[in-house]
């Protein structure tokens, strides 16, 4: 083929489509009218010679040619995004985006944070946070959706070779309880006491439950004894439950600042025993690291970070800033000097 067969804009209204289920609510999230979708489907259809949407049921479903289209039209979409940061970076922070992910604790307790800092010494720079779950948010990033993340659950062991994973920092998980529970009383309590409360939890498939369970596995602490009184769906519904004295919980210390100044939540300490988890700093090498992902992680990152942190970053910026003049450097395949 002499010409491509399909445009920019064509690839756009297919991803609509595969995302909303429907012609109509593509055409509504693209701001186009829906004669315009279905006109762009028949002409990239026809240019094609293939059917890409089985109209037989109310749900606009991809056919088989749809889906290989679909999964090369966003990688395609993904540089074309990729290409044009890359062209804002040339004003040199006055302008251009930071993309950063984080999984559900860090993103609501730790990345707004970070950001409002970022924000107030680049204040040309529009960031978006993508909060999602630990595998979604590490697709993400090897994918190039996503400049880097802060995440606190295992990377899905497909994506360990593809991604750079630097410990972050240490998150700690503390036992909380109601301000007036007879514990509050005592300095601290046995691993034995836990046994005796009630406990407030996450749903049993979520992430953050999986990994707290594990965390307290690792301190000798058999969580299948636990009394689960109450299953909810956020870490701010838990410290309500807690509040109201509906039981006890293990929640991150960056989620219960707030609480604890206020005096609303009491922190109880447990003999012997510290319950840390690693959160991890995730991002793709093989990508452009724009400017203001440089800065993000050369002057924010390094003040909530581990002890030596800011060396190990260091080197992988070394590295990524090596790739990318290879990259650069490397002559074309067109045969031009």
């Amino acid at each position: 083929m002499s010409d491509l067969p399909f445009t920019l804009d064509q690839l756009r209204i297919l991803k609509a489509i595969a995302q909303e289920g429907s012609f109509k609510r593509a055409a509504d999230s693209l701001y186009v009218s829906q004669p315009a979708v279905s006109l762009q489907v028949q002409n990239l259809e026809r240019q094609l010679d293939v059917p890409l949407f089985d109209r037989g049921g109310r749900r606009a479903q991809l056919t088989e040619a749809g889906h290989l289209l679909l999964n090369y039209g966003e990688k395609i979409l993904s540089l074309c995004q990729e290409t044009c940061r890359a062209i804002e970076d040339l004003q040199n922070l006055q302008g251009g985006t930071l993309i950063v992910g984080a999984s559900q604790t860090t993103g609501t307790y730790l990345l707004p944070r970070m950001i409002g800092m970022f924000r107030q010494k680049y204040p040309d720079v529009a960031v978006q946070l993508h909060v999602h779950s630990t595998r979604r948010t590490a697709w993400s990033v090897a994918n190039g959706q996503v400049d880097l993340a802060i995440i606190g659950g295992e990377i899905p062991g497909e994506l360990s070779e593809s991604l750079d994973v630097i410990p972050y920092a240490e998150d700690e998980l503390a036992l909380i309880i109601p301000v007036f529970h007879p514990f509050t009383k005592l300095e601290k309590i046995q691993k034995e006491d836990l046994y005796k409360l009630q406990f407030i939890a996450l749903d049993s498939q979520s992430t953050i439950r999986k990994v707290i369970d594990q965390v307290l596995a690792r301190c000798e602490i058999d969580t299948r004894r636990f009394k689960v009184e109450m299953e909810l769906n956020s870490i701010e519904a838990i410290k309500n439950a807690v509040q109201s004295g509906l039981g006890a919980a293990f929640v991150s210390t960056s989620a219960i600042a707030k609480e604890l100044q206020m005096g609303v939540l009491h922190r109880t300490p447990i003999e012997g025993v510290v319950v840390k988890r690693t959160l991890w700093l995730i991002c793709n090498p093989n990508r452009y690291r724009s400017k203001a992902a440089e800065a993000f992680s050369q002057e924010i990152l390094p003040q909530f970070a581990n002890p030596g942190w800011n060396q190990d970053v260091l080197k992988l910026t070394q590295k990524s800033l090596m790739l990318t003049t290879l990259e650069v450097a490397t002559p074309s395949s067109s045969g031009e000097d």
